[in-house]
């Protein structure tokens, strides 16, 4: 498990192989968070920003991103993915969006890199929509919070719940 596996015998990177894995149900959490200014996020909550309702483009992208991710990812494989959601928390106590995105498939390998990637996107979209409001926002805590399925079976990430 603590082995490294995108690297072949002399040390270069290779794509994994899975074609010995069986398939299973695999489900991945991600957690992110992008802080900003209580005006800034007293824009997105009244959807007052010019470029339009910026929780609803960001939930767009996260998908959208989490399907490309094989794309911009050198060594995750393509996968066919049966599910994703993408929510978003307005904690106003700590002026910041809460995001979180549930990435499902059945396959050979794991969706942590696609839920990971729809957060990033999901905050990176936030951060372009809002720019002209405020260009101090601050992305951060992008984290797993939680998967399943496969070999390793369960992981749920201690100081986070997904």
């Amino acid at each position: 498990m603590n082995q490294l596996t995108h690297f072949n015998e002399e040390g270069r990177a290779k794509m994994v192989d899975v074609s010995h894995k069986a398939e299973t149900v695999r489900i991945a959490v991600a957690r992110g968070e992008i802080r900003m200014k209580p005006e800034t996020l007293a824009l997105i909550k009244d959807k007052a920003l010019a470029k339009g309702d910026v929780l609803a483009v960001s939930q767009v992208a996260a998908i959208m991103g989490a399907k490309k991710t094989s794309e911009i990812i050198p060594m995750c494989h393509p996968l066919f993915l049966s599910g994703i959601d993408v929510s978003f928390y307005l904690n106003e106590a700590e002026s910041k969006v809460e995001i979180r995105a549930e990435v499902k498939n059945t396959g050979q390998t794991g969706v942590e890199m696609e839920a990971l990637t729809a957060v990033s996107i999901a905050a990176l979209t936030i951060y372009d929509m809002c720019k002209a409001a405020e260009k101090d926002m601050v992305i951060s805590n992008i984290h797993l919070a939680s998967k399943s399925g496969g070999k390793s079976g369960e992981y749920i990430r201690k100081e986070f719940n997904p």
